[in-house]
């Protein structure tokens, strides 16, 4: 099966007044995630994992041992990671649900230090990835990064919010500034009701 590129779940301008702009969601959603689905597509197509789900194809193309993953997994894995991080965001004031914030106390000791953790995370990875708060199979969250395109289903995590920290996700609207790049994604931009629904 092809995989189809998802419709943002809100207008490109729709975050431009919370610190991510219209051109930034017309270059990262119009062109690269397009580009991961488009490619995507030709690599699978007429092998065996031309009619798996984007999970499986993540998994089975994997290889924990590897720095430079396969061009299905980089593909896939990405379009995955962005299918995820639009939903990750919203617009509207994004309050946070007492579920949420109870439990990033309970793990963190306080949401303060979710946010330090998570932050210094997504500066900290070198090069292209991920920052990630995810539950683990026990139920326990934790933050964690990841290089390139893989992603919490490679580890048999739940992926509870995820920010992409590739130059491409924030150098229209912050240059080189990584750092204010996150803190304005968690201050402004996360759709803590999603992050509810995936706890």
């Amino acid at each position: 099966m092809a995989f189809d590129l998802p419709d943002l779940p809100y207008a490109h301008d729709a975050l431009a007044d919370k610190g991510m702009s219209k051109e930034t969601l017309e270059y990262h959603h119009d062109l690269h995630h397009k580009a991961y689905v488009d490619n995507g597509n030709k690599l699978i197509s007429g092998t065996e994992w031309a009619d798996k789900t984007l999970e499986e194809i993540i998994v089975g193309t994997y290889d924990a041992t590897s720095v430079a993953q396969s061009g299905i997994f980089n593909n896939i894995s990405q379009l995955w990671n962005h299918n995820q991080f639009w939903e990750m965001m919203g617009p509207g004031d994004n309050k946070m649900p007492s579920e949420v914030e109870n439990a990033l106390n309970e793990t963190f000791g306080s949401v303060e230090n979710f946010h330090s953790e998570f932050a210094a995370a997504g500066a900290g990875q070198f090069g292209s990835g991920w920052a990630w708060l995810v539950k683990d199979a026990d139920g326990a969250l934790k933050v964690t990064k990841t290089e390139n395109g893989v992603n919490p289903v490679c580890f048999g995590q739940t992926a509870l919010l995820g920010c992409d920290v590739w130059e491409h996700s924030y150098y229209i609207d912050y240059r080189n500034k990584r750092p204010a790049y996150l803190d304005n994604f968690l201050k402004n931009l996360v759709n803590w009701e999603n992050v509810a629904s995936r706890m």
